[in-house]
């Protein structure tokens, strides 16, 4: 077993072997009384009991509901034997579930920020979460067809919404991207960047594959963009699904050749820096592949 392999953990948010995602779409399955139900809100807030004292995480099941149509409910995916279903609310008001689930101090619909604002469990359920959160904004935003406006009909083979008056079929959106760890192996250092807006802590070279671009064409771009510095001996690392953002991320390592002078991007970025191992900050949860990388290096280099 090489290097890599032996510092390789199962820290993200996908790694929650021996469990099991299986994401096959059955048009035919009906929820039971023990099938948990994802109630998203419009504006993607999501129903469940976090308590923060145990740190469990706890969602309602068909059998807490009423009055609700297993008709209305749609199949998202099953881990081991609990099967998922999503229902989209009009708002926060929870009638639909029977008077016990309702304490004050129980079920609530809650920011999505929170999920991923501390460790919860199982880790099978914030996968879940996570998971279904990609979902649920893919029904909300193909609910009418981008062609010629008619209302979207599920497919009865596959995920995926037909439109029943032109035809057109809509699949599931999945954006790819990169995660890119820049080592300057000379000075035993990596890049390590913070974005100028939104998620404040250490973070590397990121973004999104264009069109016409290969995987490696787009780490190449993406660190002269932010960084302004050119890559060689680009290699695959992990992938990991990120489905509050429905990418599909995509980590590589590569190195530095040429100057090693940074010329940041001002407009995406407040900070880059070579770091060494003992100067990198990790992130305060391990579930995103670039805390994965910036573990790994710190570990293969110190």
């Amino acid at each position: 077993m090489d290097k890599q392999s032996k510092i390789q953990g199962q820290t993200m948010i996908q790694d929650i072997s021996p469990a099991h995602l299986n994401n096959h779409y059955d048009p035919t399955k009906t929820a039971d009384e023990n099938s948990i139900i994802l109630f998203f809100t419009k504006e993607k807030k999501l129903l469940g009991r976090l308590d923060d004292s145990t740190q469990e995480i706890s969602f309602p099941r068909f059998k807490d509901a009423k009055d609700i149509a297993k008709e209305k409910l749609t199949y998202l995916f099953s881990i081991d034997d609990e099967d998922f279903f999503l229902m989209i609310t009009d708002s926060e008001n929870m009638d639909f579930l029977d008077v016990s689930a309702q304490d004050s101090d129980s079920y609530m619909f809650h920011d999505f920020r929170k999920f991923r604002s501390a460790y919860y469990y199982p880790q099978t359920y914030v996968y879940a979460a996570f998971t279904a959160y990609q979902l649920a904004e893919w029904y909300m935003v193909t609910r009418f067809c981008g062609k010629c406006g008619a209302e979207n009909e599920h497919s009865k083979k596959e995920r995926a919404m037909i439109c029943p008056k032109c035809g057109n079929i809509i699949y599931p959106r999945i954006n790819p991207a990169v995660i890119i760890g820049v080592i300057d192996k000379e000075a035993n250092k990596l890049l390590v960047t913070r974005y100028r807006v939104g998620y404040g802590h250490n973070a590397l070279v990121a973004g999104f594959t264009e069109i016409g671009e290969t995987l490696e064409e787009t780490v190449s771009r993406e660190v002269m963009e932010e960084a302004g510095i050119h890559v060689t001996n680009i290699r695959y690392y992990k992938s990991q699904p990120w489905g509050i953002a429905s990418d599909i991320l995509v980590g590589f390592f590569c190195e530095v050749t040429g100057s090693r002078e940074i010329t940041m991007d001002n407009n995406e970025l407040k900070f880059a820096s070579w770091l060494s191992p003992e100067e990198i900050e990790l992130q305060p949860l391990e579930y995103s592949l670039t805390n994965e990388m910036m573990k790994f290096f710190k570990k293969s280099y110190e």
